[in-house]
């Protein structure tokens, strides 16, 4: 099931094109504290599998980071960085 307003199979390049977009709303989700990707992509109401793409990206330049512990259901949890200690 595709969530509102995204249309099924978008282009890749379109989905990491969104990632500047979708950081700020990102950060938000985890302001809250540590989130699994398909919580992000439940709060953001977009498909978990773009929402991977974003996560993916935003761990990689030092934005979030994940949490040790794996939940039951075997996702990781990521938390955003604080700007002191970010890259």
């Amino acid at each position: 099931m595709n969530a509102p307003n995204t249309a099924p199979n978008r282009d890749l390049r379109e989905i990491i094109r969104e990632e500047p977009l979708m950081r700020s709303r990102i950060l938000e989700v985890l302001s809250d504290g540590p989130h699994t990707v398909p919580e992000i992509a439940e709060a953001l109401g977009r498909p978990a599998h773009e929402a991977m793409y974003w996560v993916m990206g935003l761990r990689r330049y030092g934005w979030i980071r994940e949490v040790k512990e794996v939940t039951p259901e075997g996702y990781f949890r990521y938390q955003a960085v604080e700007k002191e200690t970010r890259p």
